[in-house]
């Protein structure tokens, strides 16, 4: 059996290739739009990607099974677990009209991809609808499985949370029903067998837990001892409360991504190929309604950028600030360099925001300034220099942390709206001048950005609550 885990760090997701190689058939669990990368893996071992499947509805990247169906051919194994609000509406839409090779599989059901049997568990409580794969080499003649693709179900170190219906997707009350529904799914893990590996479709950084290891993969037995999600589904009530306190405030592309992985992930074909924008160009970009995605540091970007711009570097929070601060269908602009310009665009179609119109290195942006062109600059303040003023200042204090990490202490008088959630709340955020804080200073410095091009006079707080609480500022705790 040939098994090779493609993880991509920034959305900290794992898609799958477990291929008989006996037969030359592969099949990809939990593929990205980018499917260029599974069909070299494949070619590269000498395989042929036969069938594709997917544990669930995804909400933290645009699904590639659909453009996988198109470059393959190959047969899709999606779930028809879940009622009628959970099921695919695209597998009747091939691009050139006619169905998908499919087949819609439920708890129990099995299927066989050359000699590897995958046999399907619905374990719901992320989402109604999710499954997970045993997966048995018969070719290499086991009888019992050896690992299972957990999807969002089990990670190492956590579970998926179930809070999404309601925190990302608006279902009012659905989360304490779905945690139920995990803790269920949990006593059937624990039945499963302690040798079995734990293949998870997530790792450390993902924002479908709380908790997630920085260790890839795991062992059933390993994860009934440690894993603290389980140890406290022993008891309903417990595991209900702790599952659901702490999670982080969903990216608002969450909600998006639900919703077209659902109906059907529109088709690439390609990536998008944006063309450079020369310095004479530049005045003419920034007053159209765009969104400029200005890849620099911090120190570069408050110093001088082009107005209107959001401040999103090109590490692994750029798909998470992208995702929430540009709406979907809005043409994008980068500040990149040109060797990264193919970096950005795959990390953006990755959640589905494929309109990307043109590029400008940073190289040109100093040109264009020092031809004369507007360039606007952001304010920064040490967050230290109020301790003694803060009583006196005016300005409203933003922290822009998790609803969690403000109830573990904050400024006197501040407001929380987690940075991932404030362009949809803004119209709560009052037009007077605003210090905004993070725990250091980078979602911060994000807000900060946002807060602008939306026309408040917002200052960056630099060193954020750690610096603040470090020197002996006053902390109010609830």
């Amino acid at each position: 059996m040939l098994f090779r885990m493609l993880y991509d760090d920034k959305l900290a997701q794992a898609s799958y290739l477990i291929g008989c190689q006996r037969t030359g058939q592969a099949l990809v669990i939990d593929p990205q739009r980018d499917v260029e990368r599974y069909l070299a893996a494949a070619e590269k071992e000498g395989m042929k990607i036969s069938a594709i499947t997917e544990t669930h509805i995804h909400a933290d990247f645009l699904s590639g099974a659909r453009e996988l169906a198109e470059r393959t051919g190959g047969r899709l194994y999606l779930s028809d677990e879940g009622d009628a609000d959970w099921k695919y509406q695209w597998l009747n839409q091939k691009q050139n009209g006619g169905k998908y090779d499919h087949q819609a599989v439920k708890q129990g059901d099995t299927f066989k991809v050359g000699n590897i049997q995958f046999e399907v568990l619905h374990t719901p409580g992320h989402t109604p609808e999710h499954i997970s794969f045993l997966v048995t080499d018969l070719g290499g003649g086991a009888t019992a499985p050896m690992g299972i693709a957990s999807g969002d179900f089990v990670f190492v170190g956590d579970v998926g949370r179930p809070d999404l219906l309601e925190t990302a997707a608006g279902q009012a009350g659905a989360k304490e029903q779905s945690a139920r529904v995990l803790f269920q799914s949990i006593q059937q893990f624990k039945n499963l067998p302690d040798y079995l590996q734990v293949w998870p479709a997530h790792g450390s950084g993902s924002a479908c837990g709380k908790a997630l290891g920085a260790v890839p993969q795991s062992t059933v037995g390993y994860e009934k001892r440690f894993n603290v999600a389980i140890n406290n589904a022993g008891n309903e009530s417990r595991f209900i409360e702790t599952i659901l306190h702490g999670q982080p405030e969903p990216p608002l592309y969450f909600a998006r991504m639900k919703r077209e992985n659902k109906m059907g992930p529109a088709l690439l074909g390609h990536l998008p190929q944006p063309q450079p924008v020369a310095a004479k160009a530049l005045g003419e970009i920034a007053g159209k309604k765009i969104a400029l995605l200005d890849t620099r540091s911090w120190a570069e970007f408050a110093q001088g950028h082009l107005p209107g711009a959001l401040f999103a570097p090109l590490d692994n929070s750029f798909p998470t600030v992208a995702g929430s601060y540009v709406e979907a269908g809005t043409p994008i602009y980068l500040i990149v360099p040109e060797e990264q310009v193919a970096e950005a665009v795959t990390d953006l179609i990755r959640i589905g925001l494929d309109d990307i119109a043109g590029y400008v290195t940073p190289k040109v942006l100093r040109e264009y300034a020092a031809s004369g062109g507007k360039l606007a600059a952001s304010k920064t303040l040490d967050i230290k220099d109020l301790i003694h003023q803060i009583q006196n200042r005016s300005e409203l204090i933003l922290d822009v942390r998790r609803a969690d990490e403000f109830e573990g202490g904050h400024l006197p008088g501040a407001v929380n709206i987690a940075h991932t959630r404030l362009l949809a709340r803004l119209p709560e955020v009052p037009r007077r001048p605003l210090l905004v804080h993070c725990r250091t200073s980078n979602r911060s410095a994000y807000a900060t950005a946002l807060l602008e091009k939306h026309g408040y006079d917002a200052t960056m707080l630099a060193g954020g609550f750690d610096a603040w609480s470090e020197a002996g500022g006053e902390i109010v705790s609830h």
